[in-house]
């Protein structure tokens, strides 16, 4: 669509998306100089509608950006009173104690949140300081000025026709320009792909890593509630299949949060994480805790777990990747939250120097700087062999390799060095004949649910006459390809029951069912022939998260 005409605005920053990066960006430019024009763009119907996240929160970001939150009412208002590990075998649980891991995993200080009613208030905060922000405003395009640099982006694109013609209401969006442009658009943000593999910005850094994160939000009997409570478990279902865990953190109002991730690294196409979060609430720790009660909502998110040695260059000429986009998880702490905030302080930081000495869509290079030198640089180090060591010799022995790593990375050292992570998650599959099928449960409706009734509690909606925001590079691989080598594992890694197999007119077709798409980013990171591309639906379309 590059030939049609469009009306442009000028600011100083644009900023893409509304989670925790690009509001503490907002804010903290608008700190700094208030005359600062800064816009924030969110493809949700509105912000926080498509955040999802634990969430434990370490509040050293927020201390750092708005000192006061507490007298302002931020909604941080559940303290961690207790933090609990658990081994799980399928009939029981062993307690690991708290007392030999490393000072990083305590969680003292900490708040059980909703991430998504914490950047409505950030949001809040960032309109009281002249920010603009425009909900229900997808990015679809980047805009591109000379010698390559990046100029803006395009945004709030409506009425296309499912083949991509323009329809009878057809809206052609604007050109939101900045001296600098701020991609804060989360795991594998589809803007982002595009200018790492454009500038080659992960040349010499280690692939990526996933997990795929799913929440489920209880109301749970009262009598069994114990507000602030945290608890981990890892093992059981997932044994030698996959790494991962689940987290339940009590929150306020005899609501939980119980979720489950799974490393997207595994092996067996047959794997079916989805099922595997279903199977774990028949737990009898589980299950005891949820009997009696109701879920009221779900979502499912891709999670960064690369880390450290994974982490692309964040700057090219115009344009700064901030948070999630670039990776900013520590995986054994389970957190991500505060790194995406300090690194949209060091990224406004470094804009607002850049702009006050007259200078525009060039490299800032004191924010890339900050983030791998400073508090982000420092958090991430000290974890960055946990993932590989997980990876390759498993739980068990990765407990003790990776306990003992941290904690001599804590005293200032490590004896491993920096591991690398190896394979991306999308070639670690193996072909389908090399691996055995597995017998999931059927959901019993209480506990467990299907995947269709569940997503109904995402409240996801998609405009169906628009071309589908799931494109396949070639159509004929998912049959051609994925279904006799690798038994098409979409049908099975999506946890929104996008994809299906079905049998027409004697033969077999992939279906792709985009209107149920929660935006997890699964498919375009799991996807064995990499043949799927997320790119955004018309803004405000996706789920619509009440408080995740």
């Amino acid at each position: 669509m590059s030939d049609v005409t469009r009306e442009s605005m000028e600011y100083d920053v644009v900023i893409v998306g509304a989670g925790p990066a690009g509001l503490s960006a907002a804010i903290r430019l608008k700190q700094i100089d208030p005359d600062l024009e800064v816009v924030v763009l969110e493809k949700g119907s509105e912000v926080g509608a498509h955040i999802l996240s634990g969430a434990v929160l370490d509040p050293c970001g927020l201390n750092k950006l708005i000192p006061d939150w507490k007298e302002k009412g931020a909604p941080l208002t559940v303290p961690v009173r207790e933090d609990n590990f658990y081994m799980l075998g399928e009939a029981g649980q062993v307690k690991i104690p708290n007392f030999p891991m490393p000072p990083l995993m305590n969680n003292h200080g900490n708040y059980i949140v909703s991430m998504g009613n914490v950047c409505r208030w950030m949001a809040e905060q960032a309109e009281a300081l002249g920010v603009e922000i425009f909900p229900g405003m997808a990015c679809s395009e980047l805009v591109w000025g000379e010698a390559g640099t990046i100029r803006g982006v395009v945004a709030g694109e409506f009425g296309k026709n499912s083949d991509g013609t323009p329809g009878d209401g057809y809206e052609p969006g604007m050109e939101l320009l900045g001296k600098y442009v701020f991609l804060a658009e989360g795991v594998r943000g589809s803007l982002s792909k595009q200018v790492i593999e454009r500038y080659g910005l992960s040349d010499g850094k280690d692939p990526q890593k996933f997990g795929l994160g799913m929440k489920e939000i209880w109301e749970i009997d009262p009598a069994k509630h114990r507000e602030g409570s945290v608890t981990h478990t890892m093992g059981w279902p997932l044994g030698s299949n996959a790494g991962g865990g689940s987290f339940i953190y009590h929150l306020e109002n005899n609501q939980v949060y119980v979720g489950f991730v799974v490393h997207l690294n595994y092996e067996n196409p047959y794997l079916y994480p989805y099922m595997e979060f279903q199977r774990f609430k028949h737990h009898p720790m589980v299950a005891n805790l949820l009997e009696g009660g109701k879920r009221v909502a779900y979502g499912a998110r891709a999670i960064s777990e690369g880390g450290y040695q994974s982490m692309p260059q964040m700057v090219a000429p115009g344009v700064a990747m901030l948070g999630c986009s670039v990776g900013m998880v520590n995986v054994p702490r389970i957190k991500g939250n505060h790194n995406a905030m300090l690194s949209g302080i060091a990224a406004a930081e470094a804009a607002a120097k850049a702009i006050k000495a007259g200078r525009a869509q060039d490299e800032l290079h004191d924010y890339e700087v900050e983030v791998r030198k400073g508090a982000i640089g420092k958090d991430l180090k000290k974890v960055r062999n946990v993932k590989p060591l997980w990876s390759k010799f498993g739980l068990t022995a990765s407990l003790a390799l990776g306990g003992f790593d941290m904690w001599t990375n804590t005293l200032g050292f490590s004896l491993l060095g920096t591991l690398k992570h190896g394979k991306t998650d999308a070639e670690a599959t193996k072909m389908a004949a090399l691996c055995e099928p597995i017998d999931y449960p059927k959901p019993d409706g209480k506990l467990s649910f299907d995947r269709l009734t569940n997503v109904s509690f995402s409240f996801t909606n998609h405009e169906e006459s628009q071309p589908a925001h799931l494109q396949l590079k070639d159509p004929n691989v998912p049959i051609v390809v994925n279904l006799p080598k690798y038994a098409e594992p979409a049908q099975r890694y999506c946890p929104a029951g996008v994809y299906e197999v079905v049998e027409k007119d004697g033969g077999k077709e992939f279906v792709v069912n985009f209107q149920n798409c929660v935006h997890c980013k699964t498919c375009d990171i799991k996807d064995p022939s990499q043949n799927i591309n997320w790119t955004v639906p018309q803004g405000g379309d996706g789920p619509n998260y009440p408080n995740m």
